[in-house]
C-alpha cells in the first residue's frame, strides 16, 4: 500500500522528492504504533496518540511533517474508496431541496446575496465530490475529504479552502443540524502564502483617472480618496455623503460593520453636479411609480415607503431597471460591479501600467500613500475598517518611504 502512496505523492507533486521518504516513514511508523493494517483509515484519536508519542522524542517541525503525512495518507485512502462508489439517481431531488433550504437559512440570517451565491456554489461543488451520497448519509469525514481534495487536487489557496469550510459548516450546522466535530482539522491544509498587495504610485493613479470618463472616473476617485471597497462604493446612498462634515458613511461594509471615512474636498463639486444629475432619474422613477430601492434587513417591512425617499436613493444608480433576486421585485439597483471593473482594466492598459491592478488596488494605494505621508497606522486602520491591526500592518511592507529612516549602506 505504501508503494502506491509513494507514486501518488510524486505524481501529484504534493511534496518535494527529497521529503517523500520521510512521509512514507511517518505513515509506516504510525501504523506500526497503532498496530493496524495500512489499508484502514486512521481515526483522529489514533493520529493524536501517535503525534503525542512522536513529540516526546522529535522536534516540532518533524511532528508537523508527520501530521501532514498522515492527513495526505488518509485522503489517499478515502479517494480510493470514493472512486469505487456509485452515484445514487434518487438523490437529485433531495439535493435540490437541500439547496433551497440553504438559501432560506442564509436569507433568514440576512447574509448578503454575494455570500449566498458563493455558499451555493461550494455546496454544488461538494455535492459533485461526494459522488451520489444523499444529505442524510453525510458525515464530518466528507468535509475532511472535500477540503483535502481542494488542497491536493485543485491546489487552492488557504483563504479559498477556508471559504469552502465556512460554507459547509453553515450547511451542516443550520440546515442539516449535524455536528461535524473536529473532522475538518484532519484535512490536508492548503499552504498559506503571504502575498503583498498591488500598490499604484500617485502618478499611476492619476494616469488611470485620466483614461477614465465621466461616472467611472468619479467612482474610481471616490474609491481611492476614501479607501473604499468596490461594493462599498457601489452601495453608497445619497444620505451617506455629508458635505458639511466632509464625511462618507459606509453602511454595512465587510463584516456587516458601519464606519466613517473622509470626503475629499477635491471631489465635492463633481459630486454635487453628479447628485443633481441623478435627481432627474429619481424624479422620473417617482413619476412612473417605480418600486423603491432595496433596503437592508427589515427596514423595507418596517418602513414600506422609505425606499422611495431621496435619501435612500443610490449614489450610483443603474441606467436600467432590474429584478431583485430575493423578492423578484422590479426596481432600480446600483450599477453593476463589472461596469467599473471593465473600464478600470481598460484604463490601466491605456496608461501603460504593467502591474496586475484591479479596482481594489485603489484601496491598497489609499492606505499605503497615507502611511508614506506619516499618518498613524491606527488611524488608517479605522478608515479602512480593519478589525485587526495586523491586517493593516501589511501596508508597512509596501510603503516606499522607510518610516524608520534607515538608509542603505550602499548610499553612504
Amino acid at each position: 500500500m505504501f508503494s502506491p502512496f509513494k507514486d501518488y505523492l510524486i505524481q501529484k507533486a504534493l511534496v518535494k522528492d527529497k521529503y517523500v521518504p520521510f512521509y512514507l516513514k511517518w505513515v509506516s511508523d504510525c501504523y506500526a504504533f497503532v498496530n493496524t493494517v495500512n489499508s484502514d483509515m486512521l481515526n483522529p484519536k489514533q493520529t493524536k496518540q501517535f503525534l503525542k508519542y512522536l513529540g516526546k522524542t522529535h522536534e516540532d517541525r518533524q511532528v508537523k511533517q508527520a501530521a501532514n503525512a498522515l492527513r495526505l495518507y488518509n485522503y489517499y485512502l478515502a479517494s480510493l474508496q470514493k472512486n469505487a462508489s456509485v452515484k445514487s439517481p434518487e438523490a437529485e431531488n433531495v439535493w435540490n431541496l437541500l439547496e433551497t433550504r440553504t438559501r432560506e437559512a442564509l436569507r433568514l440570517r440576512h447574509r448578503s446575496y454575494s455570500t449566498e451565491k458563493t455558499y451555493i456554489a461550494w455546496l454544488r461543488s461538494f455535492r459533485e465530490f461526494i459522488n451520489g451520497k444523499t444529505p442524510s448519509q453525510l458525515t464530518g469525514s466528507d468535509i475532511q475529504d472535500f477540503l483535502s481534495s481542494l488542497a491536493v487536487e485543485r491546489k487552492v489557496s488557504a483563504s479559498t479552502q477556508n471559504q469552502a469550510l465556512n460554507a459547509l459548516i453553515f450547511v451542516y450546522r443550520y440546515v442539516l443540524e449535524k455536528d461535524i466535530g473536529d473532522k475538518e482539522l484532519n484535512a490536508v491544509r492548503a499552504v498559506y502564502k503571504r502575498r503583498l498587495p498591488t500598490v499604484l504610485t500617485v502618478k499611476e493613479v492619476q494616469a488611470i483617472f485620466d483614461h477614465l470618463s465621466e461616472i467611472h472616473r468619479l467612482m474610481a476617485m471616490l474609491t481611492y480618496g476614501c479607501g473604499l471597497r468596490l461594493q462599498e462604493c457601489l452601495s453608497l446612498r445619497i444620505k451617506d455623503i455629508d458635505f458639511e462634515q466632509n464625511i462618507v458613511v459606509v453602511s454595512a461594509g465587510k463584516g456587516d460593520k458601519d464606519r466613517r471615512t473622509m470626503l475629499p474636498e477635491s471631489l465635492k463639486d463633481d459630486l454635487i453636479a453628479h447628485i443633481s444629475e441623478i435627481r432627474g432619474v429619481y424624479d422620473q422613477d417617482r413619476v412612473n411609480d417605480i418600486n423603491g430601492v432595496y433596503l437592508p434587513g427589515a427596514l423595507e417591512r418596517k418602513y414600506p415607503n422609505a425606499g422611495k425617499e431621496w435619501g435612500w436613493f443610490w449614489l450610483f444608480p443603474s441606467r436600467a431597471l432590474s429584478v431583485d433576486p430575493h423578492t423578484h421585485t422590479v426596481r432600480r439597483h446600483h450599477m453593476h460591479p463589472a461596469s467599473l471593473q471593465k473600464a478600470f482594466k481598460t484604463a490601466v492598459a491605456k496608461a501603460g501600467i504593467t502591474k496586475q491592478a484591479s479596482v481594489h488596488a485603489l484601496r491598497h494605494s489609499f492606505a499605503t500613500h497615507l502611511l508614506e505621508n506619516g499618518y498613524d497606522i491606527r488611524a488608517i486602520q479605522e478608515l479602512l475598517g480593519h478589525r485587526n491591526l495586523q491586517t493593516t500592518m501589511i501596508y508597512t511592507h509596501v510603503a516606499t518611504k522607510n518610516i524608520l529612516g534607515v538608509r542603505s549602506p550602499l548610499d553612504t
